[in-house]
């Protein structure tokens, strides 16, 4: 495991931001957490980057305790906070060079570790360009070039795209992955459950400063129901006869809309075509609905425990 974390408690003046959290997280992965404001999240990677000494509890990141064994685990990490900490009028390559010997790299090793970075994330031909002239997503995308300055094992991303537009999203996810791919293990916390649907290999929910729920993303859709096979028809006529033909259907008679809940949803599909090309009912849509994250996360967290929780 790159990251495990065993009943950690924290607390701020008495109230819990976290109340037994448990996590793992396997190597060469992107976990995400999710979790309401004020669930824990930044709590937590505060916690696992060393940036913050939990109450209670064990927490090894990269093979070493992060309370023993600080400086260990800092050597092995790279953190992306929610800000940019980027000079605005320094170029993208000096930013990195800058990093570079900040953490103690040599000239020489520092200027090359810049150039590969500015290549991976596609920032080349804007590496003497001042980062004030930078859109939103190639800040960001610099901002996690920088992070990376010390080939880290394990990377922590606490909200990387808050305040993106989607172009600026689409390019982090891009760079994200290409890491997971050299090998990194990412740990996400977002408030963008499409972005956790897109990334992650596992998910973490957290409420209330523990674990509501976790797995894979079709593994935590599951949990609020099945698939749903969803037919639009063209005649309000037949509605009422493709309602008696197919299983159990819920019916809104105002959209003709017809859905009904399947365990194959190929079959299911296959099933429906049948039906009505039988009976010669004209669909204008036809389409299997899955659960979404969003259902899942309103489905779990308690809004109102999670109130009580400190940030």
């Amino acid at each position: 495991m790159a990251i495990s974390v065993e009943g950690v408690h924290k607390r701020y003046g008495g109230k819990p931001a976290l109340a037994g959290l448990d996590l793992e997280v396997k190597s060469g992965t992107v976990q995400a957490v999710l979790g309401p404001n004020g669930a824990g999240k930044t709590t937590a990677v505060r916690i696992m980057s060393t940036l913050l000494r939990h109450d209670e509890g064990v927490v090894r990141v990269a093979g070493h305790d992060v309370r023993t064994q600080a400086p260990a685990v800092r050597a092995r990490i790279g953190l992306l906070g929610q800000h940019a900490a980027l000079d605005e009028g320094l170029g993208g390559r000096q930013n990195l060079e800058m990093f570079g010997r900040l953490n103690h790299l040599g000239a020489r090793r520092a200027g090359l570790r810049a150039d590969e970075l500015l290549d991976l994330f596609g920032l080349a031909d804007t590496g003497r360009k001042p980062v004030k002239q930078y859109s939103g997503g190639m800040r960001r995308r610099l901002d996690l070039a920088a992070s990376l300055i010390t080939e880290p094992e394990v990377l922590f991303l606490d909200e990387p795209t808050t305040g993106l537009d989607p172009r600026g999203r689409a390019e982090v996810w891009s760079a994200v992955r290409s890491l997971v791919g050299g090998g990194t293990t990412v740990l996400l916390t977002t408030q963008y459950l499409e972005e956790a649907d897109q990334l992650a290999d596992r998910i973490t929910l957290i409420d209330a400063g523990r674990v509501a729920a976790e797995g894979t993303a079709d593994e935590l859709k599951s949990l609020v129901g099945a698939d749903r096979i969803v037919v639009v028809l063209r005649d309000e006529a037949r509605l009422a006869q493709a309602a008696r033909l197919l299983p159990e259907p819920a019916v809104d008679a105002d959209s003709l809309t017809l859905s009904f809940p399947v365990e194959d949803r190929m079959a299911g599909l296959a099933l429906t075509l049948r039906v009505l090309e039988e009976a010669g009912i004209e669909a204008v849509d036809l389409a299997v609905r899955r659960p979404t994250l969003d259902e899942v996360f309103l489905h779990l967290t308690d809004r109102t425990d999670a109130a009580e929780v400190a940030a």
